[in-house]
Protein backbone atom coordinates (compact mmCIF):
# COMPACT_ATOMS: atom_id res chain seq x y z
CA UNK A 1 0.00 0.00 0.00
CA UNK A 2 1.67 3.19 -1.21
CA UNK A 3 2.06 6.21 1.80
CA UNK A 4 -0.36 9.37 1.75
CA UNK A 5 1.49 12.28 0.55
CA UNK A 6 1.18 15.26 2.78
CA UNK A 7 0.09 18.07 0.95
CA UNK A 8 1.96 21.65 1.22
CA UNK A 9 -0.03 24.62 0.57
CA UNK A 10 1.79 27.53 -1.00
CA UNK A 11 1.34 30.63 -2.87
CA UNK A 12 3.07 32.43 -6.03
CA UNK A 13 4.67 34.99 -4.59
CA UNK A 14 4.89 38.57 -6.85
CA UNK A 15 8.08 39.96 -7.21
CA UNK A 16 11.61 38.74 -6.81
CA UNK A 17 15.03 39.95 -4.91
CA UNK A 18 15.27 40.97 -1.41
CA UNK A 19 12.05 43.19 -1.52
CA UNK A 20 9.44 40.61 -2.36
CA UNK A 21 11.37 38.39 0.74
CA UNK A 22 11.11 41.11 3.41
CA UNK A 23 7.45 42.14 2.26
CA UNK A 24 6.34 38.39 2.20
CA UNK A 25 8.45 38.21 5.87
CA UNK A 26 6.36 41.27 7.52
CA UNK A 27 3.13 39.70 5.84
CA UNK A 28 3.89 36.28 8.55
CA UNK A 29 5.03 34.34 5.29
CA UNK A 30 8.04 32.64 4.39
CA UNK A 31 9.44 32.98 0.82
CA UNK A 32 10.54 29.71 -0.70
CA UNK A 33 11.42 29.17 -4.56
CA UNK A 34 10.61 25.66 -6.80
CA UNK A 35 13.10 24.46 -9.21
CA UNK A 36 13.89 21.66 -11.38
CA UNK A 37 11.62 19.43 -13.04
CA UNK A 38 12.07 20.43 -16.37
CA UNK A 39 10.24 24.00 -15.84
CA UNK A 40 11.44 27.37 -15.07
CA UNK A 41 11.97 28.01 -10.88
CA UNK A 42 8.81 29.11 -9.16
CA UNK A 43 9.03 31.55 -5.97
CA UNK A 44 6.32 30.88 -3.54
CA UNK A 45 5.27 31.94 -0.02
CA UNK A 46 4.47 29.86 2.78
CA UNK A 47 2.24 30.45 5.96
CA UNK A 48 5.06 30.59 8.81
CA UNK A 49 3.21 29.33 11.46
CA UNK A 50 2.12 26.03 9.77
CA UNK A 51 5.82 25.49 7.85
CA UNK A 52 6.81 25.94 11.22
CA UNK A 53 4.97 23.81 12.98
CA UNK A 54 6.13 20.84 9.96
CA UNK A 55 9.38 21.51 10.73
CA UNK A 56 8.70 21.19 14.33
CA UNK A 57 7.50 17.66 13.83
CA UNK A 58 10.77 16.68 12.36
CA UNK A 59 12.15 14.57 8.87
CA UNK A 60 11.13 17.68 6.80
CA UNK A 61 14.17 17.30 4.69
CA UNK A 62 13.12 13.85 3.61
CA UNK A 63 9.38 13.84 3.35
CA UNK A 64 7.87 13.71 0.11
CA UNK A 65 5.31 16.68 -0.07
CA UNK A 66 2.56 17.14 -2.76
CA UNK A 67 2.69 20.96 -3.00
CA UNK A 68 -0.37 22.67 -3.84
CA UNK A 69 -0.35 26.38 -5.41
CA UNK A 70 -3.34 28.28 -7.00
CA UNK A 71 -3.12 28.65 -10.50
CA UNK A 72 -0.67 25.32 -10.95
CA UNK A 73 -0.49 21.78 -10.86
CA UNK A 74 -0.01 19.80 -8.09
CA UNK A 75 3.99 18.59 -7.93
CA UNK A 76 5.35 16.34 -5.72
CA UNK A 77 8.36 17.90 -3.77
CA UNK A 78 11.75 17.38 -1.37
CA UNK A 79 13.10 20.07 0.60
CA UNK A 80 16.53 20.35 -0.18
CA UNK A 81 17.43 23.67 2.04
CA UNK A 82 15.92 25.32 5.11
CA UNK A 83 17.65 28.86 5.73
CA UNK A 84 17.15 30.46 9.41
CA UNK A 85 17.64 33.29 10.90
CA UNK A 86 21.09 33.27 12.83
CA UNK A 87 19.92 34.74 16.31
CA UNK A 88 16.03 33.08 16.38
CA UNK A 89 16.54 30.21 14.62
CA UNK A 90 13.31 30.28 12.59
CA UNK A 91 13.00 29.72 8.80
CA UNK A 92 13.33 32.98 6.67
CA UNK A 93 13.65 30.91 3.37
CA UNK A 94 13.28 27.04 1.91
CA UNK A 95 14.14 25.55 -1.57
CA UNK A 96 12.13 23.13 -2.93
CA UNK A 97 12.82 20.42 -5.72
CA UNK A 98 10.34 18.94 -8.69
CA UNK A 99 10.10 15.22 -8.44
CA UNK A 100 8.96 12.99 -11.64
CA UNK A 101 7.45 10.12 -10.21
CA UNK A 102 10.09 7.77 -11.38
CA UNK A 103 12.54 9.71 -9.49
CA UNK A 104 14.30 8.16 -6.33
CA UNK A 105 14.04 9.70 -3.03
CA UNK A 106 15.40 8.98 0.41
CA UNK A 107 12.38 8.73 2.59
CA UNK A 108 11.92 7.31 6.48
CA UNK A 109 9.47 4.45 6.10
CA UNK A 110 7.55 2.87 9.65
CA UNK A 111 8.25 -0.31 10.63
CA UNK A 112 5.04 -2.43 11.37
CA UNK A 113 5.28 -5.82 13.50
CA UNK A 114 2.44 -8.11 13.24
CA UNK A 115 2.03 -11.79 14.36
CA UNK A 116 3.12 -11.69 17.98
CA UNK A 117 1.15 -14.52 18.90
CA UNK A 118 3.27 -16.45 16.62
CA UNK A 119 6.32 -15.86 18.51
CA UNK A 120 7.60 -18.88 20.57
CA UNK A 121 9.50 -16.36 22.29
CA UNK A 122 7.12 -13.32 22.99
CA UNK A 123 5.05 -16.67 24.14
CA UNK A 124 7.25 -17.21 26.79
CA UNK A 125 7.29 -13.49 28.00
CA UNK A 126 10.15 -12.59 25.96
CA UNK A 127 10.48 -8.85 24.90
CA UNK A 128 10.30 -7.50 21.80
CA UNK A 129 13.32 -4.40 21.62
CA UNK A 130 12.55 -1.89 18.34
CA UNK A 131 15.46 -0.52 17.88
CA UNK A 132 14.49 1.02 14.54
CA UNK A 133 10.78 2.10 14.69
CA UNK A 134 11.41 3.60 10.86
CA UNK A 135 13.87 2.94 8.35
CA UNK A 136 15.58 5.21 5.73
CA UNK A 137 15.13 4.18 2.22
CA UNK A 138 15.86 4.87 -1.49
CA UNK A 139 12.43 4.70 -3.55
CA UNK A 140 10.51 5.58 -6.38
CA UNK A 141 8.69 8.76 -5.96
CA UNK A 142 5.39 7.35 -7.30
CA UNK A 143 5.68 4.38 -5.14
CA UNK A 144 6.20 5.30 -1.84
CA UNK A 145 5.55 2.17 1.03
CA UNK A 146 3.21 3.47 4.18
CA UNK A 147 5.32 0.68 6.13
CA UNK A 148 7.38 -2.20 6.32
CA UNK A 149 6.60 -5.08 8.28
CA UNK A 150 8.05 -7.56 10.26
CA UNK A 151 7.07 -10.99 10.56
CA UNK A 152 7.60 -12.46 14.29
CA UNK A 153 6.50 -16.21 13.48
CA UNK A 154 8.98 -18.90 14.94
CA UNK A 155 11.39 -16.07 16.89
CA UNK A 156 12.52 -17.10 19.88
CA UNK A 157 14.44 -15.28 23.02
CA UNK A 158 17.65 -14.44 21.74
CA UNK A 159 16.43 -13.73 18.01
CA UNK A 160 17.78 -10.56 16.30
CA UNK A 161 16.03 -9.45 13.11
CA UNK A 162 18.42 -7.56 10.77
CA UNK A 163 17.54 -5.45 7.88
CA UNK A 164 18.45 -8.18 5.37
CA UNK A 165 15.70 -10.70 7.08
CA UNK A 166 12.62 -8.12 5.91
CA UNK A 167 11.64 -8.40 2.80
CA UNK A 168 11.08 -4.75 1.19
CA UNK A 169 8.85 -3.21 -1.30
CA UNK A 170 9.46 -3.96 -4.93
CA UNK A 171 11.85 -0.67 -6.12
CA UNK A 172 13.15 -0.16 -2.23
CA UNK A 173 16.24 -0.54 -0.81
CA UNK A 174 17.95 0.69 2.54
CA UNK A 175 20.40 3.71 2.15
CA UNK A 176 23.16 2.50 5.00
CA UNK A 177 25.07 -0.13 3.15
CA UNK A 178 24.98 -2.73 6.43
CA UNK A 179 22.47 -5.45 7.76
CA UNK A 180 21.72 -3.20 10.89
CA UNK A 181 19.58 -4.23 13.86
CA UNK A 182 15.73 -3.24 13.50
CA UNK A 183 14.94 -5.78 16.95
CA UNK A 184 15.77 -8.24 18.87
CA UNK A 185 13.38 -9.78 21.27
CA UNK A 186 15.16 -10.42 24.79
CA UNK A 187 14.49 -12.57 27.59
CA UNK A 188 12.29 -10.88 30.75
CA UNK A 189 13.82 -8.82 33.16
CA UNK A 190 12.94 -11.62 35.53
CA UNK A 191 14.45 -14.22 33.92
CA UNK A 192 17.48 -11.95 33.24
CA UNK A 193 17.68 -10.80 37.00
CA UNK A 194 17.68 -15.10 37.79
CA UNK A 195 20.48 -16.00 35.42
CA UNK A 196 22.79 -12.47 36.42
CA UNK A 197 22.17 -13.65 40.02
CA UNK A 198 23.03 -17.58 38.93
CA UNK A 199 26.19 -16.43 37.47
CA UNK A 200 27.59 -14.48 40.77
CA UNK A 201 26.78 -17.59 42.81
CA UNK A 202 28.57 -19.90 40.62
CA UNK A 203 31.20 -17.02 40.48
CA UNK A 204 30.93 -17.17 44.50
CA UNK A 205 31.48 -21.28 44.60
CA UNK A 206 34.26 -21.11 42.63
CA UNK A 207 35.85 -18.93 45.12
CA UNK A 208 34.84 -20.27 47.87
CA UNK A 209 36.33 -23.93 46.33
CA UNK A 210 39.52 -22.05 45.47
CA UNK A 211 40.09 -21.15 49.38
CA UNK A 212 39.33 -24.25 50.50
Amino acid sequence: MAREIPDLVAEVRTGTGKGAARQARREGKVPGIVYGGGNDPLPINLDFNKLLARLRQGRFLSTLFNLKVDGQDDVRVICRGVQRDVVKDLPTHVDFMRLRRTSRVNIFVHVEFENHKASPGIKRGGVLTVVRPEVELSVIAGDIPEQIVVDLTGKEVGDVIHIQDVTLPEGAKPTVDRNFVIANISAPSGLRGAAAAGDEGDAEEAETEEEA
